[in-house]
């Protein structure tokens, strides 16, 4: 009843809007001098033209993408889990992957970037209809676009398998990641980047603050409190039973990350530029921020607080990137690092919620941190990119709030609705004896390792 609320609101009240010019805009105006020369018009809008350049790197681009997924998400996921779970999340992020690429070009695109309303967009561009490899999007192929969209929308919804780990069904994986990706992911990619209600607000989010993180780490959020906490949580050690592992894939997740923020821009340029040293310097800050939290409260610097430190440094920069400059970068990445750090240890410990791999505490602590700061950083005063003309630091300040409880309540009301409906449905969590042994075992009839 909520959902279809929320969704009649949109379409009723936040309508798309459209730059509809009219069709004698370009007509010279009549004049006495009937003989003045043709290059006294108005010159006709220029068409665009694909630059190959910027279309190799975008193709490169992409490919940095899949490796954050498979193998980087994969393997940073396996490392953090008992031996006996190892295999389950890495065939969670591997398919969960894998099935959305296909969904993507199904029906994904479409709602997030074909022509519709403030909420969602059409299905003007479903099963890929009308997209030919001579349509451009920008300087790019169409082709190449789509697919790099499709990396995001697929790694978002692997991203929140780390919140209910060892302890979900992995059926209720897929039900859950298909429909979450067509009901949440593509409607705030729409919001925010396909011309929806938040993009036309002036909400700023350059690679996914919003869209990506924000998104992943409420679902995870409400995904561990619905299923519950593990069996011996809080009694029983759960140590990572691999930070090797788990090293290894946070940096195939930053050098990955190169893909992802510098790949947002869709051009070879001087932003691209910019949002390549920010990505590093803010992710390198936090690594350091974090790190120095740890060594001051625990009295020891740990290496997963290291890799803990650079996710959530990559994480914040991701809405920045392209607005703000690399002094408030680094700024922004010390933040990040400590209240991060706080929030995978104290707020979680307050509210005792079992997050089994602090989706939330990274992921949703981290983009709300980046989303809000973008609106104070990219101020020229900072060395940001400066507002657009007439917007002040406190409209877009405003402007990114709302975009994060936008983002908060859609991500939230529609996720409880999902998981409570396949709960309901086929079960979200395995039997007490499956989660003992092992879902490696149990769901998938293979270990990891063998003695």
């Amino acid at each position: 009843m909520l959902l279809a609320m929320l969704v009649a609101f949109g379409l009723g009240t936040l309508t798309h809007a459209q730059d509809n010019k009219p069709a004698d805009a370009a007509a010279p105006a009549a004049t006495a001098d009937a003989a003045a020369p043709a290059a006294d018009a108005a010159p006709a809008a220029e068409e665009p033209k694909l630059d190959t350049g910027s279309t190799a790197w975008m193709i490169t681009a992409t490919v940095l993408v899949i490796m954050m997924a498979v193998p980087g998400l994969a393997l940073f996921y396996g490392g953090l889990v008992r031996t006996k779970n190892m295999l389950s999340i890495l065939m969670q992020v591997f398919v969960t992957f894998s099935m959305l690429s296909v969904l993507w070009a199904v029906l994904g695109y479409s709602l997030a970037f074909s022509e519709g309303n403030a909420i969602f967009g059409g299905m003007g561009k479903a099963f890929l209809s009308g997209v030919t490899p001579d349509s451009l999007q920008g300087v790019i192929p169409e082709y190449v676009f789509l697919t790099f969209q499709l990396t995001f929308a697929s790694i978002t919804p692997a991203l929140i398998v780390g919140g209910f780990a060892e302890r979900i069904k992995f059926s209720a994986v897929l039900w859950f990641m298909a429909l979450w990706m067509l009901l949440v992911y593509a409607p705030i990619a729409h919001m925010v980047w396909g011309g929806g209600y938040l993009g036309t607000l002036g909400a700023k989010d350059f690679a996914g603050g919003t869209v990506v993180h924000i998104n992943a780490g409420i679902a995870a959020l409400v995904g561990c409190i619905v299923l519950g906490k593990r069996i011996g949580y809080g009694r029983e050690a759960m140590p990572p039973h691999s930070l090797t592992m788990t090293m290894i894939g946070a940096s195939l997740l930053w050098v990955g990350w190169f893909g992802f923020n510098v790949g947002s821009e869709l051009a070879v340029d001087g932003v691209a530029g910019l949002v390549l040293v920010n990505t590093q310097v803010a992710t390198a800050a936090a690594v350091l921020g974090w790190m120095f939290i740890e060594w001051m409260v625990k009295g020891k610097p740990s290496m997963l607080g290291a890799a803990s430190g650079a996710i959530a440094g990559l994480v914040a920069i991701t809405p920045a990137c392209g607005f703000i400059g690399p002094m408030g970068s680094i700024i922004l990445g010390l933040i990040a690092g400590v209240v991060c750090f706080w929030a995978v240890t104290g707020l979680k410990r307050m509210f005792g919620y079992d997050d089994s791999l602090d989706v939330f505490g990274v992921h949703g602590v981290g983009g709300i941190i980046g989303a809000i700061l973008t609106g104070v950083l990219m101020s020229s005063d900072l060395g940001g990119v400066g507002y657009a003309e007439g917007v002040t630091m406190g409209t877009q300040l405003w402007n990114q709030i709302v975009a994060v409880l936008v983002t908060i309540v859609w991500c939230g009301v529609v996720s409880l609705i999902l998981y409570k409906i396949i709960d309901m449905v086929i079960g979200l969590r395995v039997t007490e004896d499956k989660e003992r042994e092992g879902l490696d075992i149990t769901e998938h009839g293979e270990t990891a390792y063998h003695a």
